[in-house]
């Protein structure tokens, strides 16, 4: 058990870590992204919705 503590320990050291710019930008990034996947899927069930409606 130590031995995979002191493993985990030895790779977590060779990660290299993003920067807190790089960060930012991955961040604003996924928001940006969900927010337009929102919207479109959002404007599917809009017209999808209201052509049923035309239908009945």
């Amino acid at each position: 058990m130590i031995k995979f503590f002191k493993s985990v320990v030895h790779e977590m050291k060779l990660v290299t870590w993003p920067t807190p710019k790089q960060n930012r930008r991955d961040t604003i990034t996924v928001i940006v992204t969900s927010i337009l996947f929102a919207v479109y899927l959002g404007a599917l069930d809009w017209v999808f919705t209201s052509l049923i409606q035309m239908v009945m």
